[in-house]
């Protein structure tokens, strides 16, 4: 079987773990062939990609980044997009299946391809975010979360040292794990999600009774989190290639209403990029070379149009409609959890 991969959307640690899984899987035990295509589905448009061979993936599991790059192109895009035209070229070089390595827009361009042209696609699902409803957790996520983590412990000691309250946004577009799980482990006195909406009220209260404790306030607020009057999540950075607005910017809203309010010097950090940059943790590394050698797997079933998911401690497989049906929310409990340690 000859198999072409591609890794598109936002780069993530973790990735290049999950090209060797496929690699090593595919070629030791199937004999397979890989192709590996440039800048996610860039590469299938523009017709660009190369030979994967075992000598190529030596040692990629504790790399970041992705060896096949990345993009946010759309594949229905473009004088060579659409299902007709790549089925074209996979029947030109003999490609019997495209597994592609990405997040919602990835894998909900992967589920038109098939669902239109019959293109035989397999999924792997990659975010920070851990927003695919899918999975129960997709790697990069716990990567994220422990770079977040070192970041709130840095802040502290600052804000402990100045008196000030500290704004920290991290991602996860429209939902709350990186802030929830980040929060928590680094003891964040108020954690903002988009699931629950807060008034700039009530993270003034809390803020003062931090305050009120001789404490530094530490707040941690995603990206995607609204105020109750704000009718969409902030965002100035205009549209990504699959027409989504490019979150970022709410800290930098709330510092100065939270300075307004209580008299607390009050400071903005946007952890951005940082997020999604350097080595894979011990635990990305691990599910996402599983992954990768269990879609080698699938593809070898013939199970086109699905995605490996992680349910528990096993991996199996689901429909790509599954995967980009609906987004997997911070529930109710969970922020219940850790409001009791807020203020």
């Amino acid at each position: 079987m000859k198999i072409g991969l591609l890794t598109s959307g936002g780069d993530c640690p973790g990735l290049n773990a999950v090209i060797r899984g496929a690699v090593l899987e595919g070629i030791i035990e199937h004999g397979d062939e890989f192709v590996g295509f440039r800048d996610g589905w860039r590469g299938v448009v523009e017709r660009d990609y190369f030979p994967i061979t075992r000598h190529d993936v030596r040692g990629l599991s504790k790399t970041g980044g992705t060896i096949l790059g990345s993009s946010r192109t759309n594949p229905f895009e473009g004088e060579f997009g659409g299902p007709d035209n790549i089925q074209w070229l996979m029947d030109r070089e003999g490609i019997d299946v495209i597994v592609a390595i990405g997040g919602e827009g990835t894998l909900t361009a992967a589920r038109r391809l098939y669902d239109e042209g019959g293109i035989k696609v397999l999924g792997v699902p990659k975010t920070i975010d851990n927003d695919l409803a899918a999975t129960d957790y997709s790697f990069g996520f716990d990567t994220a979360v422990q770079i977040a983590t070192e970041a709130i412990d840095r802040l502290r000691t600052t804000a402990d040292s100045h008196g000030r309250c500290m704004v920290l946004e991290v991602m996860g577009r429209h939902v709350g794990w990186i802030a929830l799980h980040s929060g928590m482990a680094g003891g964040a006195h108020a954690i903002l999600i988009p699931e629950q909406p807060q008034s700039i009220d009530q993270i003034v209260e809390w803020v003062l009774q931090v305050r009120e404790r001789g404490r530094a306030p530490l707040v941690v607020v995603a990206e995607g989190f609204t105020l109750p009057e704000m009718t969409e999540a902030h965002s100035t950075k205009g549209l990504d290639a699959f027409n989504r607005p490019r979150l970022g910017g709410i800290a930098d809203v709330l510092a100065p209403l939270i300075e307004e309010r209580t008299g607390i010097e009050s400071r903005a950090t946007v952890l951005g990029h940082i997020q999604r940059g350097g080595e894979p943790t011990a635990y990305d590394r691990v599910l996402a070379t599983r992954l990768g050698m269990a879609v080698v797997k699938a593809a070898h079933r013939e199970e086109w149009g699905q995605m490996v998911t992680l349910r528990g401690t096993d991996i199996k497989t689901v429909s790509i409609h599954e995967a980009t049906g609906s987004l997997n929310t911070v529930p109710q409990e969970r922020y219940d959890e850790a409001k009791v340690l807020f203020g």
